[in-house]
């Protein structure tokens, strides 16, 4: 019954907020542009599928590689508005699971990610921005080191070579440089 209540309150506060910010036909228009998705997000929706990923990891600059295999389900969700991942593989002996969104702000013109593990409690997030000429996503922002507590900075890039294949690579940071600390080849399974 307090669940039935909360979800209550945050539909009736839901639709209340739209029209008190949307005072006038333009600004209506705006709050529409902005919760419709558009042609980016029927791109997203392209990945839609079971993808295989060749996953190389590496701890600090200068470390041996670790490889391992993992598998991949994207999914569109909330009517084609976020594309949503769901990874699972082994990961130095343990079973690792992980939930990504992406996601493509109609508003602020650019695209967004976040990723949480079972190999972490935290959560991280990063903005990025399209570049036609290389195909790919080059994603920013930060991610918890476990050991100080702090924030490091991480840069992603996501790679789309063709509809079937696409390169992730992320870099972290160690001692104020960057470097590569993961790279998984996906390979569309179907």
């Amino acid at each position: 019954m307090r669940h039935l209540i909360k979800l209550l309150i945050v539909t009736l506060g839901t639709f209340s907020f739209f029209p008190g910010r949307a005072q006038n036909k333009d600004e209506m228009k705006a709050m529409m542009d902005y919760m419709t998705p558009g042609d980016i997000h029927k791109m997203m929706a392209k990945d839609s599928g079971t993808w295989s990923g060749a996953i190389t990891i590496w701890e600090k600059p200068g470390a041996q590689p670790m490889t391992m295999n993992g598998e991949a389900k994207f999914e569109m969700i909330l009517g084609g508005r976020y594309l949503q991942e769901t990874s699972t593989a082994q990961m130095m002996g343990m079973p690792f699971q992980g939930i990504g969104t992406f996601a493509y702000d109609n508003a602020k013109k650019i695209f967004l990610t976040s990723w949480i593990d079972n190999f972490g409690t935290g959560m991280m997030y990063l903005e990025g921005t399209w570049d036609q000429a290389t195909r790919s996503v080059t994603f920013a922002g930060n991610e918890v080191d476990p050991v100080s507590g702090k924030d490091i900075k991480v840069r992603e890039v996501m790679k789309f070579v063709d509809d079937n294949t696409q390169l992730m690579e992320m870099y972290s940071t160690s001692k104020g440089q960057e470097f590569k600390a993961m790279e998984i080849k996906f390979t569309r399974k179907m």
